[in-house]
């Protein structure tokens, strides 16, 4: 299962996000919600950084299939339009395969 976790502060702002696990919905290569989940996650922080200037720090540790993404400054309106359609895209993903594959979790921080 892919876990995803958005931590959001008392403003609303997500401020951390993390990516964990694998979907196991097929073999390695063949599985299209890892690749979705991939895709999305990739494609937002390639936007942020190409299309609003907004430095994050990401943390990989691909051995154990893990990413994290901090916002340690604030941002504006284009980037929480990015991330607000992360989450849409991440939602379509669980409402079309279910919550075994993929679990996503908000925390308040």
């Amino acid at each position: 299962m892919i876990k995803v976790t958005f931590y959001e502060s008392s403003d609303k702002l997500i401020k951390r996000m993390s990516f964990e696990g694998h979907a196991g919905y097929a073999d390695s290569g063949y599985d299209i919600i890892c690749s979705a989940v991939s895709m999305l996650f990739t494609n937002t922080l390639n936007s942020i950084e190409r299309f609003t200037g907004y430095r994050f720090k990401l943390d990989e540790d691909k051995r154990g299939n893990r990413y994290t993404v901090d916002f340690t400054d604030d941002y504006g309106d284009d980037v929480k339009i990015l991330i607000n359609a992360l989450r849409l895209g991440l939602d379509s993903v669980v409402e079309q395969y279910g919550n075994d594959y993929l679990k996503i979790t908000l925390k308040e921080v």
